[in-house]
């Protein structure tokens, strides 16, 4: 029998009832804010028993968090059936980070933010909490939009500060407290938004569900840092200093204002290769931080099956939370470049509206490939992204 749950949830249209264009200019990374019915008529994507049953996943990233008698405890996943046995009926919480990449329900809360950059876009994680159940007091260094689904919650957000830590549980960053400056009851419906840097503290008033879809910023130490990695694992930049004009000098122990400027000019030159920081920029982007639902096909597709399946009108399935970019291009570049997952596939740029397909549409298909098909070195491209797990026959 078909599950009738399954399929209104694909019939869901989840729509903001704000202008999304008027919100990046009035708050992001400005101020907090609660937007009353940011989702009209919200519906729940996913059920706190579904939740439970992501946690016993060994895949999935949970989290199971409680403070009954202010004794605050914290287990990662996989939990266990038989701790769902002992759990009371406050002052707990369970976690998923990365949703949308286990659910279909859970990814469809991400759509509605697709004008937004989606390198931005971290992951949707879901909460459930009982009764006077949350994580405590804390800050968090990326955008977050907090939706309400069933239940109500009490959140509290202060202003931009310095806060002292307090060390409850080694797995909980929690701070001591902070004065409000945002102090209300989210409804099914409502979004909190709250910037970086914003302390903020929720806890349940009766079971609820909590949806946060979150957009991480990437640090500069981090960029510096994964690309010298990426110099050295593509075998850039292997030479050495060289200054055939090289004198004595009175003090050996200086460093010269022509050495620095010499060397400094040897790390910028790495820097200023615009082709090499495109490709880092692409892969080190698309590259996920949480594990994918992708499942390992032991028989390889060939290119004739690939393209018998689509010629048969079927479609490819696009794997949930996997990241796929392109740069913008200029047209009299000859290629573009697709950047999936911390790779990079080079197309013909005629191909630009069918490699624009493969990054943003779930399902792909004969009609909005077509003009892909007839090459046959996108082809070749196309069949290592279904073999890899990227894509998958309905």
């Amino acid at each position: 029998m078909p599950d009738l749950r399954a399929f209104l949830l694909e019939k869901i249209m989840y729509q903001l009832s704000f202008s999304l264009q008027e919100f990046l200019s009035e708050y992001w990374q400005k101020k907090p804010v609660i937007i009353k019915d940011g989702f009209e008529n919200f519906q729940d994507p996913v059920t706190p028993e579904e939740l439970a049953g992501l946690t016993l996943e060994n895949d999935v990233d949970s989290r199971f968090i409680s403070n009954a008698n202010n004794e605050w405890k914290a287990e990662h996943g996989p939990l266990s059936e038989e701790l769902y046995e002992t759990l009371g009926e406050t002052n707990w919480s369970i976690i998923v980070q990365a949703a949308n990449h286990w659910h279909k329900g859970a990814a469809e809360l991400f759509k509605p933010f697709k004008q937004m950059p989606n390198w931005l876009f971290d992951d949707i994680m879901i909460s459930y909490s009982v009764p006077h159940g949350g994580v405590g007091p804390h800050i968090d260094q990326y955008d977050v939009f907090i939706i309400q689904g069933q239940g109500k919650r009490h959140w509290r957000v202060g202003d931009i500060g310095e806060y002292q830590e307090e060390h409850r549980h080694s797995a909980l960053k929690q701070i001591t407290g902070f004065e409000p400056i945002i102090d209300q009851i989210l409804e099914p419906g409502d979004i909190l938004y709250i910037p970086p840097g914003f302390p903020h503290d929720g806890y349940a008033l009766e079971p609820s569900m909590s949806y946060s879809a979150g957009f991480r910023s990437p640090k500069e130490q981090e960029l510096i840092s994964n690309f010298a990695d990426f110099i050295i694992e593509n075998e850039k930049g292997d030479v050495h200093y060289h200054n055939p004009e090289l004198s004595t000098q009175s003090h050996g122990s200086e460093i010269t204002t022509r050495s620095f400027e010499d060397l400094k000019a040897m790390m910028l030159s790495a820097m200023s290769d615009e082709q090499t920081l495109k490709q880092f920029m692409g892969e080190y982007l698309s590259n996920s931080r949480h594990h994918l639902n992708i499942i390992p096909d032991s028989e390889k597709w060939t290119t004739e099956e690939l393209l018998n399946y689509l010629h048969s009108g079927q479609a490819l399935i696009k794997v949930a939370g996997v990241r796929s970019f392109y740069h913008e291009v200029e047209s009299c570049e000859e290629n573009m470049t697709l950047f999936i997952d911390g790779e990079s596939y080079v197309f013909p740029l005629k191909m630009k509206n069918d490699v624009i397909t493969l990054c943003e549409a779930n399902e792909v298909t004969l009609n909005n490939i077509e003009q892909l098909l007839l090459d046959p070195h996108s082809v070749a491209n196309l069949l290592q992204l279904v073999n890899i797990g990227y894509f998958y026959a309905e």
